[in-house]
């Protein structure tokens, strides 16, 4: 057998089967996530990293969230699930409940966790954020996908989305979304790294 004249076919044919594999388990999907959903219910963790008082603190919990086209109800656990607060968003106000304490209202809701939590919860990003959309610096609708994964939003917000349940799926759902706000008259540097549970 002349060994010599194998030596191109092989090399040939594995680059081949190498290119294959590429095509077939390194291309993720370009279909936009599933459509928009005005009633949805979720949980998951949220890692926050902020500046108070000048200087860099991090907080972990767990979540619940429940959202209609009126309202977002949102409970903050402990990783013991010990509930850190309770929260309800309306078009009207911004309600935060801790343990016995009496329940505070504000205008909105980035300025009511700022106050007594120490960061911005930013609730109107995350009503589409959770589902995989944003509105971008420009005004437009953006709807992400595991191929076209990050937007900077209206509010000066840079997202992106991670990971996915299924990144093969014909309409795949967010797992991990990481946002980042630089400082600014609201407050310090904010980065949330939310991971959602896989949704039935």
């Amino acid at each position: 057998m002349n060994f010599q004249r194998l030596l191109p076919a092989l090399a040939t044919a594995c680059a081949c089967a190498l290119l294959s594999a590429c095509a077939t388990t390194g291309v993720l999907s370009q279909a936009p996530v599933a459509a928009y959903r005005d009633a949805i219910e979720l949980s998951g963790h949220l890692l926050v990293n902020f500046e108070k008082d000048g200087k860099p603190d991090t907080i972990s919990v767990k979540f619940t969230w429940s959202q209609t086209p009126g309202a977002v109800d949102a409970s903050l656990l402990s990783p013991l699930g010990q509930t850190v607060a309770m929260i309800k968003v309306t078009p009207q106000a911004a309600t935060l409940t801790q343990g016995e304490k009496a329940p505070r209202v504000a205008k909105d809701i980035d300025t009511l966790t700022a106050q007594t939590l120490g960061w911005p919860l930013p609730v109107s990003g995350m009503r589409d954020w959770l589902q995989g959309y944003a509105t971008g610096a420009g005004g437009k609708r953006f709807a992400a996908s595991p191929a076209t994964n990050r937007v900077t939003t209206a509010d000066g917000w840079n997202l992106t989305f991670v990971s996915w349940q299924d990144d093969q799926a014909a309409q795949p759902v967010p797992k991990r979304i990481d946002a980042e706000r630089a400082a600014n008259a609201a407050g310090g540097a904010l980065v949330l790294r939310i991971v959602l549970d896989r949704q039935g």
